[in-house]
């Protein structure tokens, strides 16, 4: 592989995107209930950084020939704990100029900065599962297209380019609505567990992202078995 390569992006299954995605939500309302309003998930400025360290990381593992994807989700599974370790010692977070509180919202910023690279980098074909804002206008448009090619499709229905044109605007509909309904029902949930649970309803989206690390290892190591 060339020095100046980036990795092949990977086809991931259906569901990866939107627990990703539930995750970012979870994370995103947690930070704003717990952190005084800090969206950790939407701070797209404050990914820079964290974008090149896992840029630099991937193409490294590639060149050692190991899989990246496992390594960096690995990575955000260990920051996402050190976030809920931090959390827990700044418990009751009640002084929002604590060093505890600006840690804990440094790590949440890492984290969610590593999953939008990791999905940007290493996964094929998939939106971002945590800033939303670019997401809203493009599935809007894609919402919008679809509905202007059945109707097209409706007037002549044997006309291919417009069922070719159709189906790809379905094919986009369809592959970013999990994603923005992942974010959805992750801000739902993550703000009825912290008034449930307070600062341990961290251990959910931990659970999720842990889950996923556990599916990326699995792959790699079935993929450098056969």
């Amino acid at each position: 592989m060339s020095e100046l390569s980036l990795p092949s992006r990977q086809r991931v299954p259906a569901i990866i995107p939107p627990l990703l995605s539930f995750t970012a939500g979870f994370i995103d309302s947690f930070t704003v209930l717990a952190l005084f309003g800090l969206f950790v998930a939407q701070v797209t400025g404050s990914f820079a950084l964290t974008a090149v360290m896992t840029t630099v990381v991937a193409v490294m593992l590639e060149q050692r020939g190991r899989a990246p994807l496992p390594w960096v989700l690995g990575l955000e599974c260990m920051v996402l704990t050190g976030f809920l370790l931090m959390v827990l010692i700044a418990a009751p977070l009640s002084d929002p100029g604590a060093f505890s509180v600006a840690a804990a919202g440094l790590l949440g910023l890492f984290a969610m900065g590593t999953q939008s690279a990791t999905v940007r980098l290493l996964m094929k074909n998939v939106a971002s599962t945590n800033v939303m804002t670019t997401n809203t206008t493009h599935i809007a448009i894609d919402a919008a297209e679809l509905w202007l090619a059945w109707r097209a499709r409706r007037r002549a229905p044997e006309d291919a380019a417009l069922a070719s044109a159709c189906d790809a605007a379905r094919a986009r509909f369809g592959a970013l609505l999990p994603i923005m309904l992942g974010f959805l029902v992750g801000t739902a949930v993550g703000t009825l567990a912290y008034m449930a649970t307070g600062v341990w309803a961290l251990l959910l989206p931990l659970a999720v992202t842990y889950g996923v690390f556990a599916w990326a290892s699995a792959r790699a190591a079935s993929t450098e078995l056969e």
